[in-house]
């Protein structure tokens, strides 16, 4: 019967000071990211070759257990394919990642339940924050976080609508946003101008409506507001299902829409329905996701600050780890990108 040969040792955090001929310690700070400043860059690289030739790894469970720290950060999203998370998200890493954090991110599908299991592994595992961007109504993830004692930031979210506490948060404009969208519309001389919400319990949804009758009311359209539909989520087949009740609901000739998937909903629904943008109807989006310039036509939409978004609330989750008070809730400009979607209204014959 052949035998094998045993696996050699792994190898030891003695094993690489002894080869390094250093103290333990100091093999712990060279391979530490937070740490290693506090060493020559000479006995840093002696350390890091030494390492190297004896294939030896530092344990992130004993740092962490030693520490209290695991160093990782979880980003919570959720929609994974909603082409607006990955541009924050990467910012989020990035940011995180010079400071010695690893990022852990998952995707909630919109289930308020899978959210809190997501929360509930991540404190088991010994994250050291969470940073959320799928906070809705009835999501009891922060309320999870702070039973667990876990920093939280909320990014491209804010704490839903009714309720409060002391929660960091980055978004855009969004009220300021929807309500440029709709001035620009106004002034294209459209009268009827109908919107497409996001899903209720958002409070991107409830701060875009809020831009919206803000807009109608500056405009002085308050009396010819057109109809307003709430999608059921920021997709574009709830986009085209919430545009074709629009259509049923009463005539306007401009829809500003609540999210660029919502608005290439509204196109699929307006292309069934034999209509054109911007001929029959002019679209306005929000979030300026890549390739709305490309689509057909290319749509006008708000466009909000991705990366800056990402980066300032990685910004906020180092500063409660670093043991300060939580920051303040950052609200970023939103500037609205004119592009083929929208046009003047059509003269109807009557």
């Amino acid at each position: 019967m052949d035998q094998t040969d045993p696996a050699p040792p792994r190898p030891t955090i003695a094993d690489v000071a002894r080869a390094a001929g250093v103290h333990a310690s100091t093999v712990s700070r060279a391979l530490d990211p937070a740490a290693r400043h506090r060493i020559s860059e000479a006995v840093a690289t002696r350390v890091a070759e030494a390492a190297a030739r004896l294939g030896y790894h530092p344990s992130a469970l004993a740092a962490g257990l030693r520490s209290g720290k695991s160093r990782t950060v979880g980003v919570i999203v959720p929609d994974l394919t909603n082409p607006v998370f990955p541009p924050i998200v990467e910012a989020i890493e990035r940011s995180l990642s010079a400071a010695g954090y690893v990022t852990l991110l998952a995707n909630t599908a919109g289930d308020s339940e899978r959210e809190a299991l997501v929360v509930e592994r991540l404190a088991a595992q010994g994250a050291d924050g969470v940073i959320l961007a799928s906070a809705a109504r009835g999501s009891t993830a922060v309320a999870l976080c702070r039973s667990r004692h876990m920093p939280v930031v909320l990014v491209n979210r804010r704490l839903p609508p009714g309720e409060k506490g002391d929660v960091p948060s980055v978004v855009s404009d969004d009220a300021e946003g929807l309500r440029a969208a709709v001035a620009h519309l106004a002034g294209l001389g459209h009268h009827r101008i109908g919107h497409l919400g996001g899903p209720p319990g958002t409070a991107t949804a409830t701060d875009r409506l809020r831009g919206f009758r803000a807009g109608i009311k500056a405009a002085g359209l308050a009396e010819a507001i057109g109809p307003i539909v709430q999608a059921e989520a920021y997709s574009r087949a709830a986009g085209k299902t919430a545009m074709q009740e629009i259509l049923r609901t009463g005539p306007c000739t401009a829809v500003a829409t609540a999210n660029d998937l919502l608005a290439m909903g509204a196109y699929d629904a307006l292309e069934e329905a034999g209509l054109t943008v911007p001929g029959d109807i002019s679209i306005t989006g929000f979030n300026d996701m890549p390739l709305m310039d490309r689509v057909a036509p290319p749509l006008t939409t708000v466009r909000i600050q991705h990366a800056a978004m990402g980066q300032e609330a990685a910004a906020l989750m180092l500063r409660q780890l670093a043991g300060l008070p939580p920051g303040p809730n950052l609200r970023l400009a939103a500037e609205l990108v004119v592009r083929g979607s929208t046009a003047p209204p059509r003269l109807r014959a009557t």
